[in-house]
């Protein structure tokens, strides 16, 4: 119960203090891990505010990602994580929509270390992040990410666990 609270004490933390610095995004996901595990994330973005390689057929940008993740398993408890990540987007030009690929390296946080028959190791862990998708309309995207949680055999078992989500983003 202890650790529940010091949980949820670091993701209040880490998502509340928003006044400071204005979130530009909001994000909400869900999805499927590789051991039928259901995901549902939630997040904000700062966008890197600069880019790179800018051409006709697209430019390179990037942002700060810090979510929260709820893992509902089907033959165990459910589990909890906070993550974040630089994560680099390629956005292809375009009028009216923009499709883009996006990479990211971040870390994360485990309220325990078992998801189903996984067991992770160690709370840490790191978030290795491959994304595409659309961007349109005011602000908006659409997109599918694919997702791995290790801890890189700092700590053994080192399972691991993949997640594939569907996420919408806003723009603020």
């Amino acid at each position: 119960m202890i650790r529940l609270w010091t949980f949820t004490a670091l993701a209040a933390a880490l998502l509340l203090p928003v006044d400071a610095v204005h979130a530009t995004a909001i994000s909400i996901a869900a999805g499927q891990s590789s051991e039928s595990t259901r995901v549902l994330r939630a997040g904000l973005q700062w966008d890197f505010q600069r880019s790179w390689w800018q051409s006709e057929t697209g430019r390179l940008t990037g942002y700060w990602d810090a979510s929260y993740s709820y893992w509902d398993g089907d033959r165990s408890s459910s589990n909890h994580s906070l993550s974040f990540s630089p994560v680099l987007v390629y956005e292809f030009a375009g009028e009216q929509m923009q499709p883009y690929l996006e990479a990211g390296i971040g870390v994360a946080a485990f309220e325990n270390t078992r998801i189903e028959e996984r067991d992770l190791g160690s709370s840490f862990q790191f978030e290795d992040r491959l994304g595409a998708g659309l961007r349109f309309g005011q602000g908006q995207e659409v997109g599918l990410r694919i997702i791995h949680y290790s801890n890189a055999g700092l700590q053994q078992p080192n399972d691991g666990i993949e997640v594939i989500t569907l996420h919408y983003r806003l723009d603020l």
